[in-house]
């Protein structure tokens, strides 16, 4: 519709895969080209009622094996992304469980390469030490560590 917001855009290369994920912490992965749409209006692969919106979609690399969530409320979780089911669409699975507010961002990495990401200033942060935050899908999480953008976006 044309009131719509765009949440991401990609240019179809086809073979890749997405996280997609709702405000509200439901998630799943989808194949690229499970998103691809013929018609005007595109192709509707989330599915959120009001007021829940679509709020991230991101290219899952290739030999990821984690994702990491954050939350309005600050908390950051770690888990396996086998945890994430595959599917076509649906509203997904709990990624995070959250008390006040909603889904921030989420990101899919390589567990040893460490979680990245870019402040406000531009910098890039990378840590490699995250036992801390390390959990199971669904749970609350913990506050991130030092340097983590006030505006909980991994960038």
């Amino acid at each position: 519709e044309q009131e719509t917001a765009i949440v991401s855009l990609f240019v179809n290369k086809g073979g890749r895969k997405f996280l997609i994920a709702s405000l509200e912490g439901q998630g799943f992965v989808v194949n690229e080209d499970d998103c691809v749409g013929n018609t005007r209006k595109g192709k509707q692969v989330l599915n959120v009622k009001a007021p829940v919106e679509a709020q991230s979609c991101v290219v899952v690399p290739p030999d990821a094996d984690h994702v990491a969530t954050v939350g309005e409320n600050r908390k950051l979780l770690i888990f396996k992304l086998a945890e994430v089911p595959d599917m076509a669409r649906g509203k997904g699975v709990r990624l995070q469980k959250f008390k006040d507010g909603g889904l921030s961002d989420a990101k899919a990495f390589v567990l040893k390469e460490g979680l990245s990401w870019t402040d406000s200033s531009g910098r890039n942060f990378v840590v490699t030490d995250l036992k801390e935050w390390i959990g199971d899908r669904a749970q609350a999480g913990r506050l991130p560590p030092k340097g983590f953008p006030k505006n909980n976006r991994f960038g």
